[in-house]
């Protein structure tokens, strides 16, 4: 089912969705810390997120009739594989690359949204999407001008970390067609569940799923749970099914900028001429798609 949109989101479920790209951005700072194997890693974050959210999920699906059970979670089924394949590719590809390299090449969801929306929805883009979309790209130019370093080493992890953002792409606009308004945890817990089988499939096969774990990285483990899985991940689902693609997709952009702020105040990190730029046109454009006119083009 696709469920209708608005153009200009409110102030709260603005203020929402950005609450949720800060917490994502702690991501890539998380997984770099860690050294649990990618899925592994992805695998606990996924399934131990499906335990905290059980009894909201019990409390949705419940009043449901049996017959409807397989209903309600069949529609989770099919992005649940496209997240649990996008997370052991971004945790893969994040740490076989530069930083740089992996946060540009992510962040490039808005360069294929509006082909992935017109394909699935058929939802063209405005004028002020398609202005904000070229001014934020322009950003990703900028970054990547200054930052993007290729090189033969780093190959692999490139492309890994382009395959995990088509995957997340797909993934997250598949909650427009397959999560119900006002059921977001009859939609992501099942979600959540799939993708964490398939990271743990995974890891069985590939992986040493049952060695010993650190208490660091039991740390980093729950702060990848509580802040990027059920704040980040589940807020971006449930903006996806309120709001437009491509803004949805815009605004998750401006985790690079979250994460820079967060790498100042935690590590240090002063950022650059290059990075202050790209910041202000991502933003910028952000904005300027958010500043919806009525009708559609």
């Amino acid at each position: 089912m696709t469920t209708t949109v608005n153009h200009t989101p409110s102030l709260p479920r603005l203020l929402l969705v950005v609450f949720g790209v800060l917490t994502a951005a702690s991501s890539v700072l998380l997984i770099k810390a860690s050294t649990l194997e990618p899925a592994v890693l992805a695998s606990g974050r996924l399934l131990l997120a499906t335990l905290v959210l059980l009894p909201f999920w019990w409390k949705e699906v419940r009043p449901l009739k049996r017959k409807d059970f397989w209903a309600s979670v069949s529609p989770s089924v099919v992005p649940g594989i496209f997240l649990g394949l996008h997370f052991i590719g971004w945790n893969a590809g994040a740490r076989a690359t530069l930083a740089g390299n992996g946060s540009l090449i992510v962040n490039m969801v808005p360069l294929v949204m509006p082909f992935l929306a017109w394909g699935f929805l058929k939802e063209t883009l405005t004028v002020r999407e398609r202005t904000g979309t070229v001014i934020a790209l322009l950003g990703l130019v900028v970054l990547g001008w200054g930052d993007y370093h290729f090189s033969p080493e780093h190959l692999l992890g490139d492309g890994l970390c382009f395959l995990a953002m088509l995957l997340y792409a797909v993934y997250i606009l598949l909650a427009r067609k397959r999560a119900r308004p006002g059921a977001l945890f009859s939609y992501i817990v099942p979600l959540y569940l799939v993708g964490g089988l398939v990271c743990f499939g995974w890891a069985l096969v590939f992986e040493h799923p049952f060695a010993p774990v650190s208490w660091v990285n039991i740390l980093i483990l729950m702060g990848l749970v509580l802040g990027p899985t059920l704040a980040g991940h589940s807020i971006s689902n449930w903006a996806m099914t309120v709001m437009r693609a491509q803004v949805v997709s815009l605004l998750n952009l401006t985790q690079f900028v979250f994460a820079g702020i967060l790498a100042f105040f935690l590590f240090g990190e002063v950022p650059g001429p290059v990075f202050l730029v790209t910041a202000a046109l991502v933003v910028t454009g952000a904005l300027v798609a958010l500043s919806q006119p009525r009708k559609r083009l």
